[in-house]
């Protein structure tokens, strides 16, 4: 969607269908087969939901940079075939100034798996 694009008005009821969880990355890994640079991360989202994988066009973060930060995800879509990897989450992001994807994320450490309200 750009920026001249607008959802239609939705209810409180419908934004409250939308699991956003707050989780942290654990891991990071090449993902050489996506067809835009992109990192397989793997999320720790606390006990109840556990940890989950994600696909992420972040190319412009390193590892060391993505390892034990806590970032936005939503955790209640179906997983989605992206390539060989299985994506079960979908990690948040705004466009930058250049197009390139700034993750979403608390801006002091909260505990894993808090959902967003």
């Amino acid at each position: 969607m750009s920026g001249a694009e607008r959802p239609g008005e939705i209810s409180f009821a419908d934004f409250m269908k939308v699991d956003v969880r707050t989780g942290t990355i654990v891991q990071v890994d090449p993902f050489p087969e996506a067809r835009k640079p992109a990192w397989k991360l793997t999320i720790d989202f606390g006990a109840e939901i556990g940890t989950k994988r994600s696909s992420a066009q972040i190319a412009q973060y390193t590892p060391e940079e993505l390892v034990g930060r806590q970032v936005l995800a939503v955790v209640n879509f179906p997983p989605r075939q992206i390539g060989p990897f299985m994506s079960e989450v979908l990690t948040l992001g705004v466009p930058g100034d250049s197009g390139e994807v700034i993750l979403i994320g608390p801006a002091s450490k909260v505990p894993d798996g808090g959902r967003l309200y």
